[in-house]
């Protein structure tokens, strides 16, 4: 008869190579799905970070203001995610690029949260597949996916530079708290 220890350590193994295994098999879907998190955090920090009165801040008149990129945002997060995962983009009210920074942020959340969901059951099985996206321009889903990542990473980079031009330091300057 095996010992409890022998049969804990051979279950834990079994279980860890299981895990492995799924990672290794959508090691794309999981990149996105992890950069989906750390944007979401970092973008969703910065839109907090900015005062309610500076939504309206934009470097030069030809740029998008604070308000206008959060909406920008809303409106490509549930666009991109649910192109991504053939899920129905969430049916929501309109909100005015002038919204309020509490309905704005608020929104952001929720599509945050729609994203993470619908990147839920992506996998890198059809990676060459194409997507309509920008009108009827054809892209693969892992250009999509680049896509969607790379429009996390310019946003976030307008508020940050957009925050230290008002004096305030974006999420990922700050220290880690203790």
């Amino acid at each position: 008869m095996k010992s409890p220890l022998t049969l804990t350590l051979l279950a834990v193994c079994c279980l860890s190579a299981s895990a492995a295994a799924q990672s290794a098999a959508t090691p794309v879907s999981d990149a996105l799905r992890s950069n989906q998190q750390r944007s979401a955090k970092n973008l969703i920090a910065a839109a907090e970070e900015f005062p309610a009165d500076k939504y309206g801040f934009k470097p030069t008149p030809a740029q998008m203001s604070v308000g206008e990129i959060v909406a920008h945002l809303n409106e490509g997060n549930d666009f991109l995610c649910s192109k991504l995962s053939g899920a129905e983009p969430p049916k929501r009210t309109e909100l005015a690029k002038t919204a309020s920074k509490d309905q704005l942020v608020a929104r952001l959340k929720e599509t945050f949260q729609f994203c993470e969901t619908a990147l839920a059951k992506v996998n890198d099985s059809d990676l060459g597949g194409k997507l309509k996206l920008f009108g009827d321009r054809d892209f693969t889903r892992a250009q999509a996916m680049f896509i969607t990542s790379d429009d996390w990473a310019d946003h976030y980079s307008q508020l940050a530079i957009y925050l230290r031009l008002n004096g305030l330091l974006p999420p990922t300057a700050k220290k880690a708290q203790s």
